[in-house]
Formats: structure tokens, C-alpha cells, sequence
């Protein structure tokens, strides 16, 4: 048996246009791999899509690879993460899925304090699935499962979530592994780690997912599953150099930046440029960010990427209680409470939160209202 276990593709998710395609070059690469190898099935652990709801453009790129698996004969099987699941139920994973082109294998009944998961079978393999939800709603969930057994076949459990034993010091939800169900391999996705601890395995993203994860993680990742034996396929397709500089006069950063960068080689690579320091002179709005983006374009540069988060200007010193709008948002909440008792008081900052949700670029206003009334509902009493 042979198959492949990726996730967090978050196709379509990066604001930058070129990296929302090589975004997709790294998914198409895996694809590519997959069909090559020849291999017997493929499992998508959640988060296919960054978003629900995601543009025309993504889904007829997502249908073309789609379809290249279909030709090749290589069945998919897929569960909805917490970026493509929707609280109705209802995503673009059941187009994909009506089309043909994949199984959600997420099958299950709720029975009192348990949810039995139903296999779906392929094979000589049973195959179990439960979708990711926003916020880590599906952890208590995971801890209640239990399987439909099927005995005599090579079990395979899918799941979009954080499992307590990979998290290391972070602290967010998590299910205990103790009770998670025995199977022969875990397909897990969510967390953005290169992790594989028996048959525990988070496949990592197909690509990182922001500036952050560029640095850490320098490429892309899936798993191949190959008669017992689990190997990390790294996908990597552009370098990435990062600049570190300490700026203490705004006024005459750019000339500093561009006289650092006019000593490398920036051909066909991720560009990322890191400021901190404090600002004796000048502000951050001083340093002349277009010139130097053009600057690295004309050396041939990918993209350009920036992060001043720790340059701060003297001047912002005094405001910097006040800098964090949503402190402010949940300081006047807290006083509004103390004098208007009532039970829905604890919903209000989650629905400020939801309210300030973006309509997404090419998405159809009727679109984005169902999808706004659709979080809106998970958070009232209706």
C-alpha cells in the first residue's frame, strides 16, 4: 500500500499575488509527485482552501489538479479544516466532492456522549474522518469519538485539530492522545509542524502560510506512506533571504537598507526585510518602503516582504497603551458591563469581532453576507 497524507494548503490564501500563486505551484508540485509515484490514494487533512468561501480563479485552478488525479486514477479522500469548514455545513469541498474529483470521509453519528464515526472503505483500508472548526470547537468533540470498527483492515483517522503531545509549550486547545482511538495511521493537519511520531503525523503546510513560517520553515511539506515506512517529501522552489537591520534614524534608513541590498544577490528569491530598533529620529512612515520594493524588483527579486513590527518611533512611546484598539474595544466593553448586567454580555466582543470581517477580493456581496450571518449565528443563541 502506498499512499500520500497532505494538508493546510490554504489555496488561495496570501494577499501578495505572487505568492498566492506559488501558493499553488507548491500544491501543484505535491499533485504532480503524487501521480508520478503512482501512487494508490491521497488524504487532504483540512484547510485545502483558506478560506469557505474561496474565488473563481482558486477553484478552477483547484479543479484542473483535481482532475489530473481523477485521469490518473488516484482516489482522494479530504476533511474539512477550520479555514474551509463552514458552520452550515455547506463549502466548496461538496462541489469538489459532487464533481467527483473526492470523498469527505467525515461520517459520524452523535449518540448521547459519543460520536461514532462511520468508515468509508477503499480497498483493504477503512478510512475515518472529523472536520476542524474555528476556534478549536472540535476538541471536545475528538475526545468523544469512536470508531465503527472494521475488523481486518488497515484504519486510517483523519483530523484537523492540535493534539496535546505535538504542542509543545504553546497553550491552545488540544486532544489528549489517550483518547483518541488505536489506528494504524494518523493523518493530522492544523498545526503549521513537520511531525511524525509513530503513526501520529502532521504533514505541515504545502506552503508556509505567512512571513513568520517563510523563515522558519523554507519550503513545503507532505507525507508518503509506503508499505510501512513514513517519508517527509520537502518541496522547496524559491530561496529565501532575510535581512535583519537595527534603525535609529528613519530619515536616512532607506539609503542604509538599499546600500545592504545592493551587495547581494536577490535573483528569483523571497525577499524579507526586518527593522527593529527605536527611532531617534524621524518615523516609520519616513523610510521610503516603495523604493526599496522597487529596488529589489529591479535586481530580479520574487517578491518583497516587510516586517517593522519591532521599529518603534519615540513619538509612538506615549500612545502605546492606547496602540492595541482591541484592548481599547475590550476596556469600554468591560465598563459597559459593570453597570448593564445581562446574560448575552460575554457575546458582545466576539460579535465586535465578527462584525469587522472583510469582504474577501472577488467575492459576491450575497456571498459574504451569508458567510457573515453564518458566523454571526454560531455565536448567538438562535
Amino acid at each position: 500500500m502506498k499512499f500520500a497524507h497532505l494538508g493546510d494548503c490554504h489555496l488561495g490564501g496570501w494577499r501578495q499575488p505572487e505568492l498566492r500563486e506559488l501558493n499553488f505551484k507548491y500544491f501543484q508540485t505535491a499533485i504532480n509527485k503524487i501521480i508520478q509515484e503512482k501512487l494508490d490514494f491521497l488524504l487532504i487533512s483540512g484547510d485545502l482552501f483558506d478560506s469557505a468561501y474561496p474565488s473563481i480563479e482558486t477553484l478552477k485552478d483547484t479543479f484542473k489538479e483535481f482532475r489530473k488525479l481523477s485521469e490518473a486514477k488516484i482516489p482522494v479522500f479530504i476533511i474539512a479544516g477550520s479555514h474551509d469548514y463552514s458552520a452550515s455545513g455547506k463549502t466548496f469541498l461538496d462541489v469538489l466532492e459532487q464533481a467527483g474529483f473526492c470523498k469527505n470521509v467525515a461520517l459520524f453519528e452523535n449518540h448521547n456522549e459519543k460520536i461514532i464515526l462511520q468508515p468509508t472503505i477503499f480497498k483493504n483500508v477503512a478510512i475515518y474522518g472529523y472536520p476542524g472548526k474555528k476556534s478549536g470547537l472540535e476538541v471536545e468533540d475528538i475526545e468523544k469519538i469512536t470508531l465503527n470498527d472494521s475488523p481486518g483492515l488497515f484504519k486510517i483517522l483523519m483530523l484537523h485539530t492540535a493534539i496535546r503531545g505535538a504542542i509543545g509549550n504553546l497553550h491552545i486547545k488540544a486532544v489528549e492522545e489517550s483518547k483518541l482511538p488505536k489506528v494504524n495511521y494518523l493523518a493530522l493537519g492544523h498545526l503549521h509542524i513537520n511531525f511524525q511520531k509513530e503513526e501520529k503525523v502532521y504533514s505541515g503546510p504545502i506552503f508556509p502560510n505567512n512571513l513568520s513560517e517563510l523563515e522558519e520553515l523554507q519550503g513545503g511539506s507532505f507525507y508518503i506512506f509506503y508499505d510501512g515506512k513514513i517519508k517527509r517529501e520537502f518541496i522547496k522552489l524559491k530561496e529565501i533571504s532575510t535581512f535583519c537591520l537595527e534603525i535609529k534614524d528613519a530619515l536616512s534608513a532607506t539609503n542604509e537598507i538599499l546600500h545592504t541590498l545592493e551587495k547581494e544577490n536577490l535573483k528569483d528569491k523571497i525577499v524579507i526585510l526586518k527593522l527593529k530598533g527605536l527611532l531617534e529620529n524621524g518615523k516609520v512612515s519616513d523610510i521610503n518602503f516603495f523604493k526599496i520594493e522597487q529596488y529589489t524588483k529591479n535586481k530580479g527579486a520574487y517578491v518583497f516582504l516587510k516586517n517593522t513590527s519591532n521599529l518603534i518611533s519615540s513619538e509612538q512611546e506615549i500612545l502605546i497603551e492606547f496602540s492595541d484598539t482591541q484592548d481599547l474595544e475590550k476596556r469600554i466593553i468591560e465598563e459597559f458591563e459593570k453597570t448593564h448586567a445581562y446574560k448575552l454580555n460575554p457575546l458582545i466582543f466576539p460579535l465586535f469581532k465578527t462584525l469587522q470581517m472583510e469582504k474577501k477580493e472577488e467575492e459576491k456581496t450575497d456571498v459574504f453576507e451569508d458567510r457573515l450571518i453564518s458566523e454571526i449565528k454560531k455565536l448567538l443563541p438562535l
